[in-house]
């Protein structure tokens, strides 16, 4: 899989007139949700080469990432005449970057495509790594390709006029690879104040989310071992987004995640010897900031079922990443379903379902 190129932009039109100019094209397309069609588009409307770009816009929302929202992208494209020359550029967040990378790739075989992410959980996460995907029957990210941005152009600036749930969404994802880094990063996040955002700093920090995170997937670009690292936290929280969406009641990704660090941290605590502190700390942490995702013991079969489905597991064990200490990464690590039940004990318990 081919290296992409990560930039933090002191300057998003200027890096994106460069960039623009390094992909050869013979036309360009700008894939936007409703949002960032209205918020983030006039950033780069009129940069020189982009003025005759044609704009492909979709709703907004995970809700939309479906394969009916990646058909019309493709219908989009073929009836303004984009050829396997074309280049596409995925304005927004982890959503139009998944689904925008998927129907690049898959377009007349694929197309080179740039990712400009918009929030933060596209900026250090779902813009990085070369995933792309769509949700598929009540499945996150069922469907889809590893084939990376060409370049991914990151600009903090447009984090200030994002809302604050959905910087805490992203900061999930940084928390996560502060506990597979060092403690001390870990304890930079832990203190850093998420109700007066210092832009500056947050800066400083994401671009250091994405160095670990690139530095992980150039080590294991199709996550056949330590890429799984970057799963911490998902195998419990992408069950907690799909009993979420069954029930109609979608919750931000980055809050699943940190609620299924909860757990995943409670087993490195049972099975590999994660400090008691720590596992306390960062429950604290996650309690204050994100709240509790609440169920009862009556969906624990469902939950179960869900982690059933998460493209980690070998010959239906149910795999997960976890952690000895802070950065001492240990893969591949199985539980039960009475150990998942317990886990889900703990989980209501601690966090006061």
């Amino acid at each position: 899989m081919s290296k992409q190129k990560v930039i933090i932009c002191p300057n998003i039109q200027e890096n994106l007139a460069q960039t623009a100019c390094e992909c050869s094209h013979d036309k360009i397309f700008i894939l936007t949700d409703q949002n960032t069609r209205d918020c983030c588009l006039p950033f780069i409307e009129h940069i020189p080469g982009l003025k005759e770009a044609g704009i492909l816009c979709i709703e907004a929302g995970d809700a939309h990432k479906t394969l009916e929202t990646l058909a019309s992208v493709w219908t989009s494209l073929g009836n303004q005449g984009a050829t396997r020359h074309s280049l596409m550029i995925n304005l927004g967040g982890g959503m139009v970057t998944d689904l925008g990378g998927f129907a690049a790739s898959t377009f007349k075989r694929g197309i080179p495509y740039i990712n400009i992410p918009t929030t933060l959980l596209a900026m250090v996460d779902a813009s990085v790594g070369g995933k792309t995907g769509i949700n598929f029957n009540g499945l996150k990210n069922e469907i889809g390709v590893f084939s990376p941005a060409t370049h991914v152009l990151i600009d903090t600036r447009f984090l200030q006029s994002l809302d604050h749930p959905n910087i805490l969404s992203g900061y999930a994802e940084m928390l996560k690879h502060g506990l597979i880094s060092t403690t001390s990063h870990w304890a930079e996040l832990l203190n850093f104040d998420m109700n007066q955002i210092d832009y500056g700093k947050l800066q400083e920090l994401v671009a250091l989310s994405v160095q670990i995170k690139e530095d992980i997937v150039e080590q294991d670009p199709f996550e056949k071992g330590i890429r799984k690292a970057l799963n911490l936290g998902h195998t419990v929280g992408h069950a907690f987004e799909s009993l979420a969406l069954a029930h109609q009641h979608p919750v931000l990704h980055g809050y699943a995640v940190a609620w299924g660090i909860v757990c995943e941290l409670y087993f490195s605590h049972i099975k590999v010897g994660f400090p008691k502190e720590k596992l306390r700390q960062t429950v604290r942490f996650i309690k204050e900031n994100y709240g509790v995702f609440a169920f009862d013991c009556k969906q624990y079969d469902t939950l179960y079922e869900f982690m059933t489905h998460d493209k980690k597991n070998t010959s239906g064990i149910i795999n997960f990443t976890l952690l000895g200490e802070i950065g001492d990464i240990r893969i591949n690590q199985s539980a039960n379903k009475e150990e998942i039940f317990e886990m889900l004990d703990f989980y209501r318990e601690t966090m006061g379902c």
